[in-house]
């Protein structure tokens, strides 16, 4: 009869058994250090659940939701930002909600951030409380973007505007001003300290909006198609660019189209662009502006302009100022 050099079957058979469970063990530990995620990383922005908010709250800490993980598959643990995270989650329920010093927080603390997830989630927070300091009329004292100011006889919302290098469709958001003639002596308007500037990134089809360096919301965009990409570089809305529903003619086939035609392409805005840096040197055509079909956004299919929805377009119009707002385009 066989035997086992090493005792019986059940000998055997248990050792088989505990070589098996240590196996496992070593996989779980190795799984909780990493914090290996099954399918990999989450591209593009949504809003999170409240298990995704503290995940993305707590990631970096060094806890279950540990070291940022990024999809391409580099860990970068940072404590500190994701203390800082929570510091201004804290302080934005608190009653009233400190929202100049959380969205100073946040702001300072976006950059530092290697995680898909906590980019997200602090740029969601950053364009709820926009809502509150940029586009209502409340003014927080300790705010240094906004302030007050006081209509003088005779002056023209443009004018005032423009010494706040913003233009002034954008202190008619602000202000929910629906005539520009009609501002009257006396009236006391919120004024933004300017200008506003874009990053679009190609990798992603976003568009960031920023007040200065501050972040404020993010746009989903379509862009060039292969053999015809968007180029990267930086540019300048230019003057006399902006316009809305310009007549435009193909530059590939030559047609021109009208604003009323039904096919007419270029949508609610147009907003030009000029390369002062980079590719963007020397480029022309260029633009920002809306689209008639809105399965275009997120894609790589238009002539190398930037697309965006409509709506978008338009608040994107209001904001950016000829001659002044930068526009960076980067990979």
């Amino acid at each position: 009869m066989a035997r086992y050099p090493y005792g019986s079957r059940r000998a055997a058979r248990r050792r088989w058994i505990y070589a098996l469970v240590s196996i496992v063990i070593v996989l779980g530990l190795l799984a909780f250090i990493f914090h290996l995620p099954p399918f990999g990383g989450r591209k593009g922005a949504s809003k999170l659940s409240l298990e995704e908010e503290r995940a993305a709250m707590t990631e970096g800490s060094g806890g279950a939701a540990g070291a940022a993980f990024e999809a391409e598959g580099t860990f970068r643990p940072n404590p500190a930002s994701a203390e800082l995270i929570n510091q201004a989650v804290k302080i934005l329920a608190e009653d009233p909600p400190r929202i100049i010093e959380a969205r100073q927080m946040l702001n300072n603390v976006l950059p530092m951030l290697r995680s898909k997830r906590q980019q997200d989630f602090v740029k969601g927070k950053l364009s709820e409380i926009a809502d509150e300091w940029l586009f209502s009329r409340t003014i927080y004292p300790q705010d240094k973007l906004c302030g007050t100011y006081k209509v003088g006889s005779g002056e023209q919302l443009r004018i005032i505007a423009r010494q706040f290098k913003v233009p002034y469709q954008a202190l008619m958001e602000v202000n929910h001003i629906y005539n520009p003639q009609s501002l009257q002596a006396g009236q006391t308007l919120k004024i933004v300290f300017g200008p506003f500037n874009a990053v679009i990134d190609r990798s992603d089809f976003r568009l960031d909006l920023y007040m200065q360096d501050t972040y404020v919301k993010s746009f989903p965009v379509g862009l060039g198609k292969q053999g015809m990409e968007t180029p990267t570089g930086l540019w300048i809305v230019e003057q006399g660019g902006k316009m809305v529903r310009p007549p435009w003619t193909d530059p590939l086939s030559g047609r021109k189209y009208e604003p009323d035609d039904a096919d007419y392409p270029l949508g609610s805005r147009w907003i030009g662009i000029e390369g002062i840096e980079g590719d963007a040197v020397g480029r022309v055509g260029f633009a920002i502006h809306g689209t008639k079909d809105a399965n275009e956004i997120g894609t790589a299919s238009s002539q190398g302009c930037v697309r965006l929805h409509n709506g978008n377009a338009i608040l994107v119009y209001n904001l950016l100022e000829e001659g002044v707002s930068k526009v960076r385009i980067k990979d």
